[in-house]
């Protein structure tokens, strides 16, 4: 990988793809192609033939996916499964086909058992059950993984699979219904806050920026408050899903894109391959297990979350209800990073600071 390499990111609207872009830009590599969402569906075979067919990347980072938190995963089973597995099916073929000269595959630390050991390394893929509420996302990303890695096996192509824990940052989702658990909270918050002091202005400058179902600027107070209200925001009480319980692990968007730029400059297949020390391609060996784990090596539970929220970020004052009734999903999902450090990286961006400069930009 040069400075002139033509890269392609795949999902670079969206908060890995971009994070991805800056870096690459901040460290002067500027021949890029795209694919914007609004003009190219990746989940159509032809589409994604024909535009690698035409540009001919080098460098391919796979940023692209349907993703969303445990409610949109449970609700929008068959979306998430179909959508993810035709994305990638077609960027890692037609990379193979089209001569990519590296790929880096972003995955997910759901890929792993739902009562894994803790902390989870990699080689607990495939020991047991997944967490039923985002299996379907959960196998689509395993294919993936799978996907990369017999490909580099057969025919000798070189692409690598990361596995991010939780991520959060700049060009996040704040989508209340499909959005993941910190910018959700942030946002509740925020609307709660604001609500509390009827200030309607900051709600409709929330809302024109980040729509709601069914409100927009133009829907009386009343109708607002009905519609915050289905989704947890009352005057002066937030309600969460589940007891605040489970143990989340979170990492800057802006960290896992330096990991993946990282991989890409300095590393191949063959330096994640742990199990065979001496792999020779068309080796009988049975190789496994070659995706990386990116993290901090550290969790937090989503109540010590929530309040640190609400007491030290957005400063609100009121109450936080827990509903028992909603899921928890996994209790706890701490990643192993031991094979990321020994390879070189380690994270940079500690929670607090990166949740501040979060809202921070939210609020602008």
């Amino acid at each position: 990988m040069n400075k002139n390499s033509k890269i392609y990111v795949a999902g670079n609207s969206g908060l890995v793809g971009s994070a991805i872009e800056r870096n690459l830009r901040n460290k002067s590599y500027s021949n890029f192609v795209f694919t914007p969402h609004s003009d190219f569906d990746l989940t159509n075979q032809k589409t994604v033939k024909d535009f690698f067919e035409k540009e001919k990347p080098e460098i391919v980072f796979l940023a692209a996916a349907k993703v969303g938190g445990i409610l949109a995963n449970n609700k929008y089973r068959a979306k998430f499964i179909y959508e993810n597995l035709q994305i990638q099916n077609n960027i890692i073929h037609q990379s193979f086909e089209n001569g990519v000269k590296k790929l880096i595959f972003l995955g997910s630390s759901c890929i792993y058992p739902k009562k894994s050991l803790q902390p989870i390394k990699e080689e607990y893929l495939l020991t047991s059950e997944l967490e039923y509420t985002n299996e379907p996302y959960a196998v689509a990303k395993i294919a993936g993984i799978k996907m990369c890695e017999n490909y580099n096996l057969e025919y000798g192509t070189n692409f690598m699979s990361v596995m991010p824990t939780n991520l959060y940052g700049l060009n996040d989702n704040y989508n209340l219904e499909e959005s993941h658990v910190l910018p959700a909270l942030l946002r509740k918050m925020h609307l709660g806050k604001v609500l509390m002091n009827n200030d309607f202005d900051s709600i409709i400058i929330d809302l024109k920026k980040n729509p709601i179902e069914g409100i927009n600027y133009y829907t009386g107070k009343d109708e607002i408050i009905s519609l915050l209200k289905k989704f947890g925001i009352e005057r002066g009480k937030i309600k969460l899903w589940g007891t605040g319980n489970p143990r989340r692990e979170f990492l800057h968007a802006d960290d896992l894109a330096d990991a993946c730029v990282f991989l890409a400059e300095n590393k191949n297949f063959k330096d994640l391959i742990t199990n065979t020390p001496n792999f020779e391609q068309g080796s009988l060996n049975r190789i496994k297990n070659t995706h990386v784990n990116i993290g901090t090596g550290k969790d937090i539970s989503i109540k010590e979350l929530a309040y640190f929220i609400k007491d030290k970020i957005v400063y609100y004052e009121g109450n936080i209800e827990w509903d028992s009734e909603k899921p928890d999903g996994t209790f706890q999902k701490l990643l192993d990073t031991s094979k990321i450090n020994a390879l070189g990286w380690k994270y940079k961006i500690e929670l607090e600071d990166g949740i501040k400069n979060m809202y921070d930009e939210y609020l602008k």
